[in-house]
């Protein structure tokens, strides 16, 4: 069931058009990643859901209800953004409660509530902490909790991960996924960075230029990349022009390779997508692939290779070593081949 869809929404700050008739359903329970660029729109289309920026054109619904005038407060929707804003003369507890006392919601309620929150966010035991004797990712969960006390239907998340260290991040990921399913309220995320799309998504929105170019899963958008910025944006590629002669057959480099696809124009021109974990390295001799190697950077569990052949610059990642100045091979099987319309 879709509890947020958007429809055809268009936007433009100073005659510039942010959002170009975007629309896009949400499902309930779902934790769905806005991924892009800065300037991309992402940001943009996480205010209009919350109700802080009005769309000029466009329908946003709510539980298949219009909700175009509804103010912030009177929707069922909370945000956590980068910036925690927290309460600093506020304790862990008061932090939480805030959004209860607001209400007037029976004391009694009100530790019970908070005690939950607590425990969902692993603070059991943090009440009466200051907000500034946190760490950035105790304090990034005292601000979940409090925007979920009061059970909101949708979270909204605005690069709640950013002021973190890179350790941090990856924890925080976990934890947020945790969090989410636990919980059972929609997440809708925004983020620049792929890998944490890709590691806490159940749906990943990949946007540019005010456009969304694909919606899949995190496997669909890395496999099957629909265009060439999304497989460039997704993770690293080796990008390849060539022709799809018939079903099952790609030319490039010189050469005609079985590949899985099917379905374009005899002889259309295509972008080819090899992923650099696709590719292995054999002997020079034996390949149809070929090239000298250029440079190779440890990377800790794997070497970056970059190979230079057939007329372009191949990046193999491989746990076997190969010495810059010598010749290379590069051999791959017909489903590592994956053609992409040309943008």
């Amino acid at each position: 069931m879709d509890v947020i869809s958007l429809r055809n929404i268009s936007i433009s700050f100073d005659g510039e058009p942010v959002l170009k008739s975007i629309s896009l359903n949400i499902r309930d329970k779902e934790f769905i990643t806005l991924l892009g660029p800065s300037g991309c729109g992402k940001t943009t289309t996480l205010r209009i859901i919350g109700g802080f920026t009005k769309p000029d054109r466009g329908d946003v619904f709510f539980d298949g209800q219009r909700i175009n005038g509804l103010p912030p407060y009177k929707r069922h929707v909370n945000t956590v953004f980068q910036r925690y804003a927290l309460f600093p003369h506020l304790n862990v507890f008061e932090n939480i409660a805030f959004g209860l006392r607001i209400t007037k919601t029976p004391e009694k309620v009100v530790r019970q509530k908070v005690g939950e929150m607590l425990s969902l966010v692993n603070l059991s035991g943090f009440e009466k902490r200051q907000s500034g004797a946190l760490s950035g990712g105790q304090q990034q969960r005292v601000a979940i909790a409090r925007a979920l006390i009061n059970k909101p239907r949708v979270l909204l998340l605005d690069e709640p991960l950013g002021a973190l260290d890179l350790k941090l991040r990856k924890e925080m990921q976990g934890e947020l996924k945790n969090i989410q399913k636990r919980s059972g309220i929609t997440f809708i995320y925004v983020t620049h960075d792929q890998e944490e799309a890709l590691t806490m998504s159940d749906t990943v929105v990949v946007m540019n230029a005010g456009e969304i170019l694909q919606v899949g899963t995190p496997e669909d958008i890395y496999n099957e990349p629909r265009n060439a910025f999304v497989a460039d944006f997704i993770g690293e590629s080796n990008i390849i022009p060539g022709v799809m002669p018939a079903d099952f057959a790609v030319d490039f480099c010189g050469g005609r390779f079985e590949c899985v696809d099917k379905g374009f124009e005899k002889d259309e021109p295509v972008d080819i997508v090899l992923r650099p974990e696709d590719l292995t390295l054999i002997e020079a001799g034996n390949a149809r692939i070929h090239g000298v190697v250029r440079s190779v950077t440890f990377k800790g569990v794997h070497y970056e290779i970059i190979i230079e052949g057939m007329g372009c610059m191949w990046t193999v990642h491989s746990t076997d070593y190969a010495a810059v100045g010598t010749e290379a091979g590069l051999e791959f099987e017909p489903f590592d081949i994956h053609i992409m319309h040309k943008s």
